[in-house]
């Protein structure tokens, strides 16, 4: 499967135990929604490498602690720390409403109430304590806070985000 067709759920974050088990940390706001998954795909340097879930459950917080069926001890098992772990797009759960997921309004057309169609959605930075979106407008790029108070409609069929920016936001650029 390529990665392209897949979302990134986390990373093995470590082990739990001396038979093999190990902990994903998981990239989620709804960890229990992922605790019966029956396989996995790991990001190897062959590409994803899917793997067989035998026993899964939540651990603490956001940490999913499961044992692959192919690995049964420390030393088979370490190999994957620090590897991302994806799931298939189809497995993402429904979303409603001005919810959306990052990847899916990349290529979206970006228009705001008062400026009209500002560009397409290149890019969504959420390394900083703000999110911010990269929208490409002919021969440059706005950074546009994303911000639950901004957001107007999200049309999935036409794959429009519209935006009532407050003024002078998109001058900053």
């Amino acid at each position: 499967m390529r990665k392209d067709a897949c979302f990134y759920l986390g990373h093995f974050s470590g082990l739990y135990s001396f038979k093999g088990e190990l902990l994903i940390k998981l990239d989620t706001d709804d960890p229990e929604y992922f605790t019966e998954l029956e396989s996995i795909l790991v990001d190897m340097p062959t590409g994803l490498v899917p793997f067989f879930i035998s026993d899964i459950r939540l651990h603490k917080s956001s940490l999913l602690r499961v044992k692959l069926e192919t690995i049964d001890s420390e030393a088979t098992a370490k190999p994957l720390l620090k590897k991302s772990v994806y799931l298939p797009l189809e497995l993402l759960p429904q979303l409603e409403d001005t919810q959306f997921y990052y990847h899916e309004i990349i290529g979206w057309t970006a228009v705001d109430q008062n400026k009209g169609q500002l560009g397409t959605i290149a890019e969504v930075n959420d390394q900083s304590s703000q999110v911010l979106l990269k929208i490409d407008s002919g021969e440059k790029s706005i950074l546009v806070p994303l911000h639950d108070d901004f957001i107007v409609q999200i049309d999935r069929e036409k794959k429009v985000f519209h935006f009532n920016l407050p003024e002078g936001i998109i001058d900053l650029n």
